[in-house]
């Protein structure tokens, strides 16, 4: 494929990495603070006639703006104002007052309140303000890629995949408590328990109404709630455990997840079953995985299987954002016992490069919890295990941000170039394409025909000045390409 421009040897990725943490919100790509958030604002060529209060307005805007890019993002480096957080900025000066609200990407972030104090300190250190309102918000749920997804799940922003591929190893466990860890944050949650077979999110909690309904006009399924979380089961199906062949699971897991009216939410929580076979790959077809999280144990069994699953979501392009090791140890006598041994969640991290691991002790009260119907962090929300839940939600929430930024900015078409850019993930190095040449190496059946291979589409029936309407991500690993006459195209990772 002709490149226009190629800073490096690399081959055009389409793979969105996933190895450094960085923020919990997501960047837009026009981010520009001197160029866009400062200029907006500036005085236009003002005719003589302009009075004098105008300005003085549109000046303590920009000290206002000024005053906000102080408040730095940790995560992304990067100052508030050209994050694009600050929104609806209302300033007064005649009676020193401001107002504005910060509209984050997502009601779990773990540093709202902070930006919110800050923001009230430097605005108030102004010498003119007496007053400062400041209203935080979060972005609708939606994923950045709901173009082809199920109606259903176009209001998700992120889906996550619990998942272990051995069972007894305490997944459902992780996958409830985090989801009312996120919960708790702030976010709103649901749970799918895609384990047909052995369904466990019935036991692990306790909703009031514990039969699903249908929506007889929309042919949809309500989902039932517990503590504030939508939850889904074939538990709740009245039908028990299931007894069937894997095909007929397949179908009933697609239409359990798509089906289902979850509303919007900030994080659908997949407790996926044991397992790398076709249920699991059915999963990751149907929906495009945010991130997954893996769950294992200390055993050097535990690790073999982990490695299968850690493979199949490496090969489905799902990124692996964090390990938990469950069971690790527990404490007697002053001292700490490991009693079934050491290692396996480290050998995780270090063979796969997973950038997360998180210990959960052996502890009566989460196990018994599991068994009660209500999950540990409610529980016992100080306690220790609450705490580790609490950092494994911060890590899921970050994580999942700075996957959606670099899914979002990471292929573009630049107008001015007329070129589609592709920036290189964890890289400041950028590929230029020509759109033409994009286009003509389409391989799909309406430009090469499947049988015999034979080209359909001909050099020249692709015009050389031909522009993308629009391009959007198709999960973590393609995107799509709609074309000014009208054709579609995917590109995914190897195929330019």
């Amino acid at each position: 494929m002709q490149l226009l421009h190629t800073p490096s040897s690399s081959t055009l990725p389409f793979h969105f990495s996933n190895s450094q943490p960085r923020g919990r919100h997501e960047r837009p790509a026009w981010v520009s603070f001197r160029d866009t958030a400062w200029s907006s604002i500036t005085p236009k060529a003002a005719s003589v006639q302009a009075s004098a209060s105008a300005v003085s307005s549109q000046t303590a805007e920009i000290d206002v703006l000024k005053s906000l890019s102080q408040i730095i993002d940790p995560d992304f480096g990067t100052d508030i104002v050209s994050c694009g957080f600050v929104k609806d900025l209302n300033v007064n000066k005649a009676l020193g007052e401001v107002s504005f609200r910060l509209e984050l990407t997502t009601p779990a972030c773990p540093v709202k309140d902070m930006f919110e104090q800050k923001a009230n300190e430097v605005v108030t250190a102004l010498p003119w303000v007496k007053r400062v309102s400041v209203t935080m918000s979060a972005r609708p749920a939606k994923p950045v890629y709901a173009g082809n997804l199920p109606e259903n799940l176009q209001t998700i922003s992120n889906i996550i995949a619990v998942s272990s591929c051995k069972g007894g190893v305490g997944k459902s466990t992780v996958a409830v408590n985090l989801a009312y860890t996120l919960a708790g944050m702030g976010a709103r949650v649901g749970i799918f328990d895609a384990d047909v077979y052995g369904p466990s999110l019935p036991t692990m909690v306790s909703p009031e109404n514990r039969l699903l309904e249908m929506n007889p006009e929309k042919r949809t399924i309500i989902p039932t709630e517990y503590l504030g979380i939508k939850l889904i089961s074939f538990g709740f199906a009245g039908q028990g455990r299931a007894i069937m062949r894997g095909p007929m699971v397949s179908g009933v897991i697609n239409q359990l997840l798509t089906t289902t009216e979850w509303g919007e939410l900030d994080y659908l929580i997949i407790d996926m079953p044991p397992g790398t076979g076709d249920i699991q790959l059915t999963l990751c077809q149907v929906v495009p995985l945010t991130a997954a999280v893996i769950v294992t144990t200390p055993q050097k069994l535990a690790f073999i299987d982990v490695a299968k699953g850690v493979r199949m979501f490496s090969k489905l392009k799902v990124p692996c954002v964090a390990v938990v090791e469950n069971m690790c140890h527990f404490d007697a006598d002053g001292k700490r016992y490991y009693p079934f041994g050491r290692g396996s969640g480290s050998q995780v991290v270090e063979q796969f490069g997973i950038p997360h691991l998180f210990e959960l002790p052996i502890r009566p009260t989460l196990s018994a919890s599991g068994d009660s119907g209500v999950p540990e962090v409610v529980a016992d929300p100080q306690g220790e295990v609450a705490r580790t839940f609490q950092e494994l939600g911060i890590c899921v929430v970050q994580q999942c941000a700075k996957i959606c930024q670099q899914v979002s900015t990471a292929v573009a078409y630049d107008r001015g170039m007329k070129a589609i850019r592709v920036k290189v993930p964890d890289s400041d190095e950028e590929f230029y394409l020509h759109p033409a040449t994009v286009r003509r190496n389409d391989r799909s059946a309406k430009s090469v025909d499947e049988w015999t291979a034979e080209q359909k589409l001909q050099y020249a029936d692709v015009p050389e000045d031909i522009e993308p309407e629009e391009i959007r991500p198709m999960g973590n690993y393609a995107v799509s390409i709609t074309w000014a006459d009208g054709f579609s195209q995917l590109k995914q990772e190897d195929a330019a």
